[in-house]
């Protein structure tokens, strides 16, 4: 499963070498520069994963995407404009 947001020290691990993490699952959103100004447009967060939601319907939820999976979308999306 893929998640989006980052992983943070939990305070309860006090230093110790077997540390708790916490996922901080509170992604920043923000236009993709692919959108080029229209109002069908995509927003994007990145983080752990690459996560993509349409803003007219972000209601929806959105698609998460692991590194190795976001660049292999771009790069098809570059060959194929």
């Amino acid at each position: 499963m893929i998640t989006v947001g980052t992983w943070q020290k939990s305070s309860y691990s006090k230093g110790e070498t077997n540390c708790v993490e916490a996922l901080l699952a509170t992604p920043t959103w923000h236009k993709s520069s692919y959108s080029r100004g229209e109002t069908n447009c995509v927003e994007v967060a990145e983080g752990v994963a690459t996560a993509v939601r349409d803003t007219q319907n972000r209601e929806l939820g959105h698609l998460a995407f692991g590194a190795a999976e976001w660049t292999a979308l771009v790069d098809s999306l570059k060959q194929h404009p």
